[in-house]
């Protein structure tokens, strides 16, 4: 019997599409959709310095606005990848778009922090309906090799194209409009990928399901959310503080309660066996470090250009556009040339091109130039996450049993998320610890003419306050005070950069010896291996 009819039951459980027109005109439809998803991350970088500004918030903040997202998208992403492989994927996604829409007006309207970081969290809910069911459907709809590799690209393509048109798009709305229409830009996209996915986008679901894990996504929720708060409120705390530590040290009981449940439940919502195959925990590895390099690398990019540079945020999107242009490119290109020489090749060579692009970045000061000196950082780290994302996604996937295209799909886009949300944590946390124990001593010697108390408390939180320390009349006298003020203010946080660039640099080249020593150089056998897994007949060694 083949894996083919293996995986797929009497049932017929995914209607085909039978022409090769059908099944791409759906794949575009679950782009779009993707599109949504990754838009919303990309999109609200540019509006940070806005929402910083309007509502008098610092990093810590603004880390919030970011992860409040990434945090419920990533702890929701196995349970509704799961509801998809129950339900059915395309009612999910469904349901999922709708949720972002009517969230995303919710935001539209918020005119304060709290309500901002409640409309993103709740977006984040239901773009975890919305993204597993994507790569899960171009799973079942493309069955033959070659077809799929090309999906899969262009899947990974979108994310490339979304971080391109994020910025740009942000940027032209932040001229014209307040920070609030970054919300609204959803609701029109969200509206056509519901009515184009009713119309041409088949349903799919897996033809036998356990039941939904409720203690697993309660533990895994709360052990991330934890671990998270911790990193991002360490600088205010102090990171030797019983805050920071006791927290850490729940998160690491709760995320270990979430392991142990997850070896002895019947129906996990994350199959700990998979990760003994390796064709589908190293690409997973991979791929979580390459996207906290990249989100931490977005996340601090954006304070670069908009308060060291001070570019408008249209600017910003301009550029940082040969940023999106390389993933757009790289990661198509990536995934056809892994099926040629190999997987781990490939992974490899991407992770230690994003390494150098993050040293480079590394050694940016506040004289360096954007020719010379970002734009490699930018080109040389966009090309290695995408020769990285592209064949990792096709391993990991063609690793699963088209039944498990759902759960699969969830844990590829849940390493993926974590990752980028410790990336923002950590690198974040970096770059504020440097910024503030350095800006404090200096800002505090500032006389009341310059800078009135409030107006001190934001500079001591982000270098986003420069904006509005040169749009202050002052006195000629104090002009030079200003200057060496603003000054201090960009080489500190460059500093708490250069650390951070390098931190993460470091886990990029780790991973990539990791990947180098223990993933296999071979051609993988298909799914010989994991069908013996399945019927518990092997250990799943390819």
């Amino acid at each position: 019997m083949t894996t083919l009819e293996r995986t797929i039951p009497p049932d017929n459980r995914v209607e085909l599409i039978s022409s090769r027109t059908g099944r791409f005109a759906a794949l575009a439809v679950i782009c779009l959709a993707e599109l949504l998803v990754v838009l919303d991350n990309t999109i609200v970088n540019v509006a940070l310095p806005s929402i910083g500004v309007e509502l008098h918030t610092g990093v810590s903040g603004l880390q919030w606005v970011v992860d409040a997202y990434t945090l419920t998208f990533a702890g929701l992403l196995l349970a509704c990848g799961n509801l998809g492989d129950r339900y059915g994927r395309r009612r999910i996604m469904i349901i999922g778009l709708i949720g972002v829409g009517v969230m995303s007006v919710a935001g539209a309207n918020a005119e304060t922090l709290g309500q901002v970081i409640a409309a993103r969290a709740a977006m984040g809910v239901f773009a975890a309906a919305v993204f597993p069911a994507t790569l899960a459907l171009i799973i079942n709809i493309f069955t033959d090799t070659r077809e799929r590799a090309l999906a899969i690209a262009a899947w990974t393509a979108m994310a490339g194209f979304a971080i391109a048109i994020g910025p740009m798009s942000g940027g032209w709305l932040l001229e014209h409009f307040s920070w609030h229409s970054v919300f609204w830009i959803n609701v029109p996209v969200a509206a056509v990928a519901i009515i184009a996915t009713l119309l041409l986008v088949p349903e799919s679901k897996a033809a036998v399901v356990g039941r939904l894990d409720l203690p697993g996504i309660v533990l895994s929720i709360a052990g991330i959310t934890l671990l998270v708060w911790s990193i991002i409120e360490a600088p205010r705390y102090g990171w030797l503080s019983l805050a920071t530590l006791g927290g850490i040290a729940a998160a690491a009981v709760l995320l270990g309660a979430f392991v142990w449940w997850q070896l002895r439940t019947p129906t996990p919502i994350l199959d700990m066996r998979l990760f003994r195959i390796r064709r589908f925990s190293l690409p997973a590895l991979a791929i979580a470090i390459a996207y906290f390099s990249m989100f931490g690398f977005l996340f601090l990019i954006t304070q670069y250009f908009q308060g060291v540079r001070e570019y408008t945020p249209l600017e910003f999107g301009i550029a940082s556009l040969p940023f999106a242009v390389s993933v757009a490119v790289g990661a198509p290109i990536a995934t056809l040339l892994a099926q040629r020489i190999g997987t781990t090749a490939v992974i490899v060579f991407g992770l230690l091109l994003t390494g150098l692009g993050l040293y480079l970045g590394g050694l940016v000061d506040v004289d360096s130039t954007y020719l010379a000196d970002v734009l490699p950082s930018m080109v040389s780290m966009a090309l290695g996450l995408a020769i990285v994302q592209g064949p990792a996604t096709e391993s990991i996937m063609s690793s699963l049993p088209l039944d498990e295209a759902g759960a699969g799909s969830a844990v590829n886009d849940t390493t993926r998320e974590i990752g980028g949300t410790l990336g923002v944590a950590v690198l974040g946390s970096i770059v504020a610890s440097y910024y503030s124990t350095t800006i404090s001593p200096i800002i505090d010697r500032v006389p009341a003419m310059l800078m009135n108390e409030d107006e001190k408390g934001f500079a001591r939180a982000t270098v986003l306050s420069v904006l509005e320390i040169r749009k202050r009349e002052i006195p000629t006298m104090l002009e030079p005070q200003r200057e060496n003020l603003i000054t201090a203010m960009k080489s500190a946080v460059l500093q708490g950069s250069q650390t951070a660039s390098l931190v993460a640099a470091g886990a990029v080249v780790v991973c990539a010896i990791i990947v180098a020593i223990f993933l296999p150089w071979a051609p993988s056998k298909e799914n010989a291996v994991l069908l013996a897994w399945r019927n518990d007949e092997a250990d799943p060694q390819p």
